[in-house]
Protein backbone atom coordinates (compact mmCIF):
# COMPACT_ATOMS: atom_id res chain seq x y z
CA UNK A 1 0.00 0.00 0.00
CA UNK A 2 1.31 3.71 -0.99
CA UNK A 3 2.27 5.89 1.09
CA UNK A 4 -0.01 8.63 1.86
CA UNK A 5 1.47 10.59 5.08
CA UNK A 6 4.53 12.28 5.95
CA UNK A 7 3.47 11.87 9.79
CA UNK A 8 0.71 9.87 11.23
CA UNK A 9 0.24 10.92 14.97
CA UNK A 10 -1.42 7.74 15.97
CA UNK A 11 -3.24 6.38 18.80
CA UNK A 12 -3.44 9.65 21.24
CA UNK A 13 -6.44 12.04 22.18
CA UNK A 14 -6.18 14.90 20.26
CA UNK A 15 -8.32 18.32 20.92
CA UNK A 16 -10.33 19.26 17.41
CA UNK A 17 -12.76 21.92 16.84
CA UNK A 18 -15.08 19.34 17.87
CA UNK A 19 -13.70 18.88 21.00
CA UNK A 20 -10.98 16.16 22.46
CA UNK A 21 -11.48 12.92 20.52
CA UNK A 22 -9.82 9.72 20.36
CA UNK A 23 -8.18 9.69 16.66
CA UNK A 24 -5.39 9.59 14.41
CA UNK A 25 -3.74 12.94 12.49
CA UNK A 26 -2.37 12.40 9.29
CA UNK A 27 -0.12 14.98 7.81
CA UNK A 28 1.24 16.03 4.58
CA UNK A 29 4.22 18.19 4.09
CA UNK A 30 3.53 20.91 6.80
CA UNK A 31 0.28 20.54 6.26
CA UNK A 32 -2.68 18.54 8.20
CA UNK A 33 -4.33 16.59 6.25
CA UNK A 34 -6.60 13.86 7.51
CA UNK A 35 -8.44 13.46 10.88
CA UNK A 36 -9.53 9.74 11.77
CA UNK A 37 -8.93 6.29 11.99
CA UNK A 38 -5.86 6.27 9.69
CA UNK A 39 -3.77 2.52 8.75
CA UNK A 40 -0.48 3.33 10.35
CA UNK A 41 1.33 1.60 7.40
CA UNK A 42 0.44 4.74 5.35
CA UNK A 43 2.65 6.62 7.23
CA UNK A 44 6.32 7.53 6.28
CA UNK A 45 6.88 8.21 10.04
CA UNK A 46 4.19 6.91 12.68
CA UNK A 47 4.33 9.01 16.39
CA UNK A 48 2.80 6.96 19.00
CA UNK A 49 0.77 9.32 21.07
CA UNK A 50 -1.07 6.55 23.13
CA UNK A 51 -1.68 7.61 26.54
CA UNK A 52 -0.93 11.02 25.61
CA UNK A 53 -3.38 14.53 24.82
CA UNK A 54 -2.37 16.26 21.25
CA UNK A 55 -3.06 19.71 21.45
CA UNK A 56 -2.94 22.61 19.17
CA UNK A 57 0.76 23.99 18.69
CA UNK A 58 1.57 26.55 21.80
CA UNK A 59 1.88 30.02 20.73
CA UNK A 60 4.04 32.14 23.08
CA UNK A 61 2.92 35.42 22.07
CA UNK A 62 5.64 37.72 24.30
CA UNK A 63 9.53 36.43 24.84
CA UNK A 64 12.28 39.24 24.94
CA UNK A 65 15.30 36.93 23.05
CA UNK A 66 17.82 39.56 23.27
CA UNK A 67 19.60 38.91 19.92
CA UNK A 68 20.85 41.20 18.83
CA UNK A 69 23.15 43.06 21.48
CA UNK A 70 22.11 41.00 24.38
CA UNK A 71 23.37 37.88 23.10
CA UNK A 72 25.16 36.97 26.61
CA UNK A 73 21.63 36.96 28.23
CA UNK A 74 20.46 35.27 25.55
CA UNK A 75 19.98 34.34 21.79
CA UNK A 76 17.37 33.27 18.99
CA UNK A 77 18.66 29.49 19.19
CA UNK A 78 19.12 29.17 22.41
CA UNK A 79 15.55 31.41 23.43
CA UNK A 80 13.46 28.82 20.93
CA UNK A 81 15.18 25.53 21.65
CA UNK A 82 13.69 26.62 25.42
CA UNK A 83 10.29 27.02 23.80
CA UNK A 84 10.46 24.01 21.96
CA UNK A 85 11.51 22.20 24.59
CA UNK A 86 8.77 23.44 26.87
CA UNK A 87 6.26 22.24 24.28
CA UNK A 88 5.98 25.99 22.11
CA UNK A 89 5.72 25.81 18.81
CA UNK A 90 6.24 29.63 17.64
CA UNK A 91 7.20 32.27 19.43
CA UNK A 92 6.51 36.44 18.86
CA UNK A 93 9.69 38.04 19.98
CA UNK A 94 9.82 42.13 21.70
CA UNK A 95 11.93 44.97 20.17
CA UNK A 96 14.30 45.75 22.94
CA UNK A 97 17.37 44.57 21.44
CA UNK A 98 20.65 46.64 20.33
CA UNK A 99 19.74 48.11 18.19
CA UNK A 100 15.94 48.28 18.76
CA UNK A 101 13.90 46.59 16.15
CA UNK A 102 12.29 50.10 14.77
CA UNK A 103 12.70 49.72 10.89
CA UNK A 104 12.47 48.16 8.03
CA UNK A 105 16.31 47.12 7.64
CA UNK A 106 16.13 45.88 11.81
CA UNK A 107 12.89 43.60 11.57
CA UNK A 108 14.60 41.64 8.34
CA UNK A 109 17.68 42.08 10.28
CA UNK A 110 16.28 39.52 12.56
CA UNK A 111 14.03 37.63 10.76
CA UNK A 112 17.68 36.90 8.66
CA UNK A 113 19.08 35.78 12.07
CA UNK A 114 16.36 33.51 13.02
CA UNK A 115 16.88 31.34 9.61
CA UNK A 116 18.64 27.89 10.27
CA UNK A 117 19.03 28.63 13.76
CA UNK A 118 15.31 29.26 15.20
CA UNK A 119 14.01 25.71 16.55
CA UNK A 120 10.25 27.05 16.33
CA UNK A 121 8.58 29.38 14.14
CA UNK A 122 9.10 32.92 14.68
CA UNK A 123 7.89 36.41 14.43
CA UNK A 124 9.15 40.53 15.61
CA UNK A 125 7.26 43.46 16.85
CA UNK A 126 8.43 46.52 15.79
CA UNK A 127 8.99 49.10 18.35
CA UNK A 128 7.09 52.35 18.08
CA UNK A 129 9.19 55.32 19.30
CA UNK A 130 8.59 59.19 19.02
CA UNK A 131 10.57 59.32 15.60
CA UNK A 132 9.44 56.78 13.36
CA UNK A 133 5.50 57.36 13.96
CA UNK A 134 5.08 57.39 9.87
CA UNK A 135 6.79 54.59 9.37
CA UNK A 136 5.14 52.01 11.75
CA UNK A 137 2.03 51.44 9.63
CA UNK A 138 4.67 50.51 6.56
CA UNK A 139 6.71 48.32 9.26
CA UNK A 140 3.78 46.28 10.60
CA UNK A 141 2.73 44.97 6.81
CA UNK A 142 6.39 43.47 6.19
CA UNK A 143 6.25 39.87 6.26
CA UNK A 144 7.11 38.00 9.87
CA UNK A 145 6.19 41.29 11.46
CA UNK A 146 3.78 40.02 14.06
CA UNK A 147 2.57 44.24 15.03
CA UNK A 148 3.73 47.09 16.63
CA UNK A 149 4.40 46.97 20.37
CA UNK A 150 4.36 50.32 22.53
CA UNK A 151 5.86 50.86 25.97
CA UNK A 152 4.00 53.56 27.39
CA UNK A 153 6.63 53.05 30.76
CA UNK A 154 10.31 53.10 31.09
CA UNK A 155 12.05 50.73 28.69
CA UNK A 156 15.02 50.44 26.70
CA UNK A 157 16.87 52.90 24.83
CA UNK A 158 14.68 55.34 22.83
CA UNK A 159 11.30 52.62 23.06
CA UNK A 160 8.97 55.01 24.95
CA UNK A 161 6.22 56.52 23.89
CA UNK A 162 4.76 58.52 26.84
CA UNK A 163 2.76 61.58 25.80
CA UNK A 164 -0.79 61.44 24.66
CA UNK A 165 -0.38 63.34 21.34
CA UNK A 166 2.45 60.85 20.01
CA UNK A 167 0.39 57.39 20.59
CA UNK A 168 -2.11 59.13 19.25
CA UNK A 169 -0.40 59.70 16.08
CA UNK A 170 0.89 55.94 16.81
CA UNK A 171 -2.43 54.71 17.01
CA UNK A 172 -3.29 56.14 13.61
CA UNK A 173 -0.78 54.80 11.68
CA UNK A 174 -1.68 51.64 10.69
CA UNK A 175 -4.48 48.77 11.07
CA UNK A 176 -3.34 45.88 12.48
CA UNK A 177 -3.48 45.06 16.89
CA UNK A 178 -1.04 47.12 18.84
CA UNK A 179 0.70 45.27 21.91
CA UNK A 180 1.24 47.71 25.13
CA UNK A 181 2.99 47.50 27.78
CA UNK A 182 0.74 50.26 30.05
CA UNK A 183 2.47 51.96 33.03
CA UNK A 184 2.63 55.34 33.42
CA UNK A 185 5.94 57.10 32.94
CA UNK A 186 5.12 60.27 34.76
CA UNK A 187 3.99 58.48 37.49
CA UNK A 188 7.05 56.04 37.74
CA UNK A 189 9.35 59.40 37.79
CA UNK A 190 7.13 60.54 40.34
CA UNK A 191 7.64 57.62 43.01
CA UNK A 192 11.12 56.59 41.87
CA UNK A 193 11.94 58.32 45.48
CA UNK A 194 10.26 55.48 47.46
CA UNK A 195 13.44 53.17 46.24
CA UNK A 196 15.98 55.64 45.13
CA UNK A 197 19.97 55.16 46.54
CA UNK A 198 18.79 51.38 47.64
CA UNK A 199 15.52 49.43 49.15
CA UNK A 200 14.02 45.97 49.62
CA UNK A 201 12.76 44.40 46.27
CA UNK A 202 9.13 43.99 48.43
CA UNK A 203 9.25 47.61 47.15
CA UNK A 204 9.02 47.14 43.68
CA UNK A 205 5.24 47.04 43.74
CA UNK A 206 4.97 50.13 45.89
CA UNK A 207 6.71 52.14 43.79
CA UNK A 208 5.06 50.45 40.14
CA UNK A 209 1.78 50.54 42.23
CA UNK A 210 -1.63 49.70 41.08
CA UNK A 211 -2.28 53.24 39.93
CA UNK A 212 1.23 53.33 37.61
CA UNK A 213 -0.99 50.26 36.02
CA UNK A 214 -4.66 51.90 36.26
CA UNK A 215 -3.58 55.24 34.44
CA UNK A 216 -1.81 53.79 31.59
CA UNK A 217 -4.30 51.34 30.58
CA UNK A 218 -7.06 54.45 30.86
CA UNK A 219 -5.20 56.53 28.96
CA UNK A 220 -4.69 53.94 25.77
CA UNK A 221 -8.52 53.03 26.01
CA UNK A 222 -9.31 56.29 25.69
CA UNK A 223 -7.10 56.80 22.73
CA UNK A 224 -7.59 53.47 21.15
CA UNK A 225 -10.89 54.30 20.87
CA UNK A 226 -10.45 57.68 19.71
CA UNK A 227 -8.29 56.41 16.63
CA UNK A 228 -10.55 53.30 15.98
CA UNK A 229 -7.55 51.17 16.68
CA UNK A 230 -7.71 47.64 18.48
CA UNK A 231 -4.98 47.46 21.26
CA UNK A 232 -3.81 44.30 23.30
CA UNK A 233 -2.75 44.87 27.00
CA UNK A 234 0.03 43.06 27.76
CA UNK A 235 0.80 41.29 31.30
CA UNK A 236 -1.94 42.33 32.83
CA UNK A 237 -1.43 42.23 36.78
CA UNK A 238 -4.04 44.64 38.72
CA UNK A 239 -7.37 43.62 39.74
CA UNK A 240 -8.87 46.96 38.96
CA UNK A 241 -7.97 47.04 35.54
CA UNK A 242 -9.95 43.93 34.91
CA UNK A 243 -13.33 45.20 34.75
CA UNK A 244 -12.24 48.19 32.92
CA UNK A 245 -10.91 46.59 30.38
CA UNK A 246 -13.73 44.02 30.26
CA UNK A 247 -15.87 47.22 29.35
CA UNK A 248 -14.12 47.73 26.52
CA UNK A 249 -13.94 44.07 24.54
CA UNK A 250 -14.91 45.79 21.42
CA UNK A 251 -11.21 47.20 21.09
CA UNK A 252 -9.07 45.68 23.87
CA UNK A 253 -7.91 42.22 24.14
CA UNK A 254 -6.09 40.98 27.66
CA UNK A 255 -2.20 38.95 28.38
CA UNK A 256 -2.14 37.55 31.66
CA UNK A 257 1.79 36.01 32.60
CA UNK A 258 2.29 32.39 33.92
CA UNK A 259 3.96 34.77 36.70
CA UNK A 260 1.34 36.56 37.37
CA UNK A 261 -1.18 34.15 37.72
CA UNK A 262 1.35 31.74 40.15
CA UNK A 263 3.30 33.69 42.33
CA UNK A 264 1.86 36.91 44.67
CA UNK A 265 3.59 39.11 47.23
CA UNK A 266 4.91 38.97 49.49
CA UNK A 267 5.81 35.48 49.57
CA UNK A 268 7.48 35.67 46.26
CA UNK A 269 9.92 38.48 47.03
CA UNK A 270 10.77 36.70 50.81
CA UNK A 271 11.88 33.67 48.67
CA UNK A 272 12.76 34.60 44.93
CA UNK A 273 14.58 37.96 45.57
CA UNK A 274 15.18 40.01 42.80
CA UNK A 275 15.03 36.77 40.91
CA UNK A 276 10.40 37.90 41.16
CA UNK A 277 10.88 41.24 40.15
CA UNK A 278 9.46 41.82 36.56
CA UNK A 279 7.31 44.79 34.95
CA UNK A 280 4.75 45.34 35.81
CA UNK A 281 5.49 43.84 39.28
CA UNK A 282 3.88 40.79 40.65
CA UNK A 283 1.38 41.88 43.74
CA UNK A 284 -0.72 40.83 46.41
CA UNK A 285 -2.64 37.41 46.57
CA UNK A 286 -6.11 39.74 45.70
CA UNK A 287 -4.42 40.37 42.67
CA UNK A 288 -3.66 36.72 41.76
CA UNK A 289 -7.49 35.65 42.12
CA UNK A 290 -8.92 38.38 40.30
CA UNK A 291 -6.70 37.31 37.31
CA UNK A 292 -8.08 33.97 37.54
CA UNK A 293 -11.82 35.13 38.23
CA UNK A 294 -10.66 36.95 34.75
CA UNK A 295 -9.52 33.93 33.32
CA UNK A 296 -13.03 31.99 34.23
CA UNK A 297 -14.71 34.74 32.72
CA UNK A 298 -13.55 35.03 29.53
CA UNK A 299 -11.80 38.79 30.22
CA UNK A 300 -8.05 37.11 29.50
CA UNK A 301 -7.66 36.14 26.07
CA UNK A 302 -4.38 34.78 26.03
CA UNK A 303 -1.13 34.06 28.28
CA UNK A 304 2.62 34.57 27.13
CA UNK A 305 5.16 34.25 29.07
CA UNK A 306 7.01 37.42 28.78
CA UNK A 307 10.22 35.49 28.81
CA UNK A 308 12.93 38.31 29.89
CA UNK A 309 16.30 36.97 30.99
CA UNK A 310 19.06 38.00 32.60
CA UNK A 311 22.42 36.77 34.32
CA UNK A 312 22.44 35.97 37.82
CA UNK A 313 24.94 38.41 38.41
CA UNK A 314 22.62 41.04 37.12
CA UNK A 315 19.74 39.90 39.27
CA UNK A 316 22.45 39.86 42.27
CA UNK A 317 22.49 43.59 41.93
CA UNK A 318 21.16 45.55 44.84
CA UNK A 319 17.68 47.41 44.36
CA UNK A 320 16.52 49.26 42.42
CA UNK A 321 19.72 48.56 40.12
CA UNK A 322 19.01 44.62 39.21
CA UNK A 323 16.96 44.38 35.93
CA UNK A 324 13.23 43.28 35.84
CA UNK A 325 12.47 40.45 34.07
CA UNK A 326 12.59 36.55 34.37
CA UNK A 327 12.49 33.65 31.89
CA UNK A 328 9.32 31.77 31.33
CA UNK A 329 8.92 30.41 27.99
CA UNK A 330 9.89 26.92 29.04
CA UNK A 331 7.97 26.81 31.79
CA UNK A 332 4.48 28.49 30.19
CA UNK A 333 3.13 24.92 29.48
CA UNK A 334 3.88 23.02 32.43
CA UNK A 335 3.21 25.37 34.67
CA UNK A 336 -0.30 26.04 33.29
CA UNK A 337 -0.60 22.09 32.66
CA UNK A 338 -0.45 22.43 36.45
CA UNK A 339 -3.07 24.88 37.20
CA UNK A 340 -5.80 22.56 34.84
CA UNK A 341 -4.25 19.78 36.81
CA UNK A 342 -5.40 21.14 40.44
CA UNK A 343 -8.92 22.45 38.61
CA UNK A 344 -7.88 26.44 38.09
CA UNK A 345 -8.80 26.07 34.18
CA UNK A 346 -9.92 23.78 32.32
CA UNK A 347 -8.43 22.24 29.15
CA UNK A 348 -10.91 24.02 26.82
CA UNK A 349 -9.77 26.96 28.66
CA UNK A 350 -6.03 26.29 28.20
CA UNK A 351 -6.28 25.53 24.61
CA UNK A 352 -7.50 28.98 24.13
CA UNK A 353 -5.48 30.80 26.06
CA UNK A 354 -2.26 29.31 24.26
CA UNK A 355 -3.25 28.62 20.51
CA UNK A 356 -6.59 29.76 19.86
CA UNK A 357 -6.39 32.61 21.64
CA UNK A 358 -3.30 33.71 20.06
CA UNK A 359 -4.29 33.01 16.57
CA UNK A 360 -7.83 35.53 17.25
CA UNK A 361 -5.95 38.40 18.38
CA UNK A 362 -3.00 38.72 15.60
CA UNK A 363 -4.94 36.72 12.93
CA UNK A 364 -2.37 34.45 12.26
CA UNK A 365 -2.62 32.15 9.71
CA UNK A 366 -3.48 28.36 9.50
CA UNK A 367 -2.22 28.16 13.31
CA UNK A 368 -4.34 27.89 15.95
CA UNK A 369 -6.63 24.43 15.64
CA UNK A 370 -6.10 20.76 14.70
CA UNK A 371 -8.21 21.08 11.88
CA UNK A 372 -7.60 20.22 7.69
CA UNK A 373 -5.63 22.89 6.49
CA UNK A 374 -3.49 24.25 9.16
CA UNK A 375 -0.38 23.69 9.70
CA UNK A 376 1.07 20.53 11.86
CA UNK A 377 1.65 21.94 14.48
CA UNK A 378 1.57 20.29 18.09
CA UNK A 379 2.38 20.28 21.39
CA UNK A 380 1.90 16.60 22.85
CA UNK A 381 1.46 16.35 26.66
CA UNK A 382 0.87 13.83 29.24
CA UNK A 383 -1.43 14.95 31.46
CA UNK A 384 -0.44 13.08 34.05
CA UNK A 385 3.24 13.11 34.13
CA UNK A 386 4.52 14.59 37.34
CA UNK A 387 7.82 16.43 36.65
CA UNK A 388 10.77 18.70 38.47
CA UNK A 389 11.70 21.72 37.18
CA UNK A 390 15.27 21.59 37.23
CA UNK A 391 17.97 23.81 36.52
CA UNK A 392 19.54 20.50 33.84
CA UNK A 393 16.24 20.84 31.81
CA UNK A 394 16.53 24.74 30.95
CA UNK A 395 17.77 25.69 28.37
CA UNK A 396 17.99 29.23 28.45
CA UNK A 397 21.23 30.95 28.63
CA UNK A 398 20.41 32.82 32.15
CA UNK A 399 20.22 29.21 33.44
CA UNK A 400 18.04 30.05 36.08
CA UNK A 401 14.31 30.20 36.87
CA UNK A 402 11.92 31.20 40.03
CA UNK A 403 10.13 28.03 39.51
CA UNK A 404 13.48 25.84 39.63
CA UNK A 405 12.55 23.33 42.04
CA UNK A 406 8.72 23.12 41.75
CA UNK A 407 6.68 19.62 40.69
CA UNK A 408 4.46 20.35 38.46
CA UNK A 409 1.77 17.41 36.58
CA UNK A 410 1.25 17.90 33.26
CA UNK A 411 4.61 17.62 31.00
CA UNK A 412 5.20 18.68 27.13
CA UNK A 413 6.29 15.32 25.67
CA UNK A 414 6.90 16.37 22.24
CA UNK A 415 6.92 19.37 20.02
CA UNK A 416 6.02 19.29 16.72
CA UNK A 417 6.64 22.56 14.05
CA UNK A 418 4.94 22.23 10.41
CA UNK A 419 4.96 18.36 10.47
CA UNK A 420 8.67 17.65 12.03
CA UNK A 421 9.32 16.08 15.22
CA UNK A 422 11.62 19.32 16.92
CA UNK A 423 11.43 17.58 20.70
CA UNK A 424 10.55 14.76 21.62
CA UNK A 425 10.77 12.98 25.63
CA UNK A 426 13.26 16.46 26.15
CA UNK A 427 15.53 16.14 23.49
CA UNK A 428 16.02 17.94 20.46
CA UNK A 429 15.94 16.46 17.50
CA UNK A 430 17.42 16.80 13.81
CA UNK A 431 17.93 20.47 13.41
CA UNK A 432 16.16 23.69 14.04
CA UNK A 433 13.69 24.54 10.90
CA UNK A 434 11.72 27.25 12.07
CA UNK A 435 10.18 29.80 10.21
CA UNK A 436 8.27 33.03 9.88
CA UNK A 437 4.67 33.15 11.10
CA UNK A 438 2.39 34.48 8.58
CA UNK A 439 -0.41 36.40 9.28
CA UNK A 440 -3.73 37.05 7.15
CA UNK A 441 -3.99 40.49 6.93
CA UNK A 442 -0.41 40.74 4.96
CA UNK A 443 -0.40 38.11 2.99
Amino acid sequence: MAEKYDLIIKGGSVFTPSGLVDCDVGVKGTWITDLGKLDAGRGKEVFDAAGLTVLPGVIDTQVHFREPGFEYKEDLETGTAAAALGGVTAIFEMPNTQPNTTTIRTLENKLARARNRAWTDFAFFAGATNENVEDVEHIERQPGCAGIKVFMGSSTGDLLVKDDAVLLEVLRHGHRRVAIHAEDEDRLRERFDLVRGGADVSMHPMWRDEETAMRATERILELARQAHRRIHVLHVSTANELPLLAANKDIATVEATPQHLTLSAPDCYERFGTMAQMNPPIREARHLDALWEAVRLGIVDVVGSDHAPHTREEKDRTYPNSPSGMPGVQTLLPLLLDHLHFGRLSLPRLVDLTSAGPQRIYDIACKGRIAVGYDADFSVVDLNAKREITAKWLAAKCGWSPFEGRIVTGWPMATIVRGNIVMRDGQLLDRARGEPVRFQDTL
